[in-house]
Formats: structure tokens, sequence, C-alpha cells
């Protein structure tokens, strides 16, 4: 897999942070898990359920150590965060992340989440009922 980074930029690798003071590109030849910092949430970014999810997930990505006591807490968050919604595109989503976790595939589980945003603020704001799929959903 390659990968190109910007100068300054930071790339989060089995739970290692390397930063690259110039533009480059990195071939990974084996099986490694990253996080861009692009896609790092930061914890004031935290605001709703799911980028709290997405932000636990991220800490196992980024502090393999930790992983097993923020699985934890990632479920929990995910059983509460499935009560909080109806809306079936969240649910299922939820699902998928769920079944992610438990095949330790957190970069596809967060990219599922960082899918949902939209939906999540579109119920949030009230321009969408939380109800059935987004779709299919009335305005509010």
């Amino acid at each position: 897999m390659h990968i190109a980074l910007k100068a300054g930029e930071r790339i989060f690798i089995n739970g290692a942070v390397l930063r690259v003071d110039r533009k480059t590109s990195l071939e990974l030849m084996n099986n490694a898990v990253f996080l861009l910092e692009a896609h790092v949430l930061q914890p004031q970014d935290t605001t709703t359920p799911l980028r709290q999810i997405y932000f636990v997930l991220q800490s196992m990505l980024m502090d393999p150590v930790a992983a097993s006591h923020a699985r934890d807490l990632a479920e929990v968050l995910i059983a509460s965060t499935r009560k909080t919604f109806s809306n079936r595109d969240i649910v299922d989503g939820l699902g998928e992340v769920e079944a992610y976790m438990a095949e330790d595939r957190l970069f596809d589980a967060l990219k599922t989440i960082r899918g949902l945003y939209s939906i999540e603020a579109m119920i949030m704001s009230g321009k969408v009922a939380d109800r059935s799929r987004t779709g299919e959903t009335e305005a509010a």
C-alpha cells in the first residue's frame, strides 16, 4: 500500500506516531494498522454519540496496549447510541461497526462511522426525522 504524506504530516502506524519533515510517500510492505492525521478526531470534537464512538475506536488504533479497555467502552457507547437513534441507517451502521470490531478491522469501523456523520447531523439538527432509513424519512 502506498501512502503519500505532506511535509509535517503525521501518520499513526501500529501505535507509533511518525512525522515527516518533507513531502514523501511510504510503501507498507506488510499488514499494518495505520491512521492518517487527517482522520484523527480531537477530544474537543467528540460532541455527538457517533463522534464519541469514533474517538474510542481511534484510541484503540493509536494505543494498542490500552485497546482492551477501550473496546469495552466502545461496546457500551454503541449500545447506548443504538438506543438513542431509531434511524435504520445508523442502527445498521452500528451493527457493521460491531462486526468490524469483532474482526479487528478498526479502520473499516472508523470509515463506517465517518459515513454516518451527515445522517446524525441531519437528525440532530431536526432537518430529518429519526425514523426508518434516511432516504425514506420526512423532513422535520
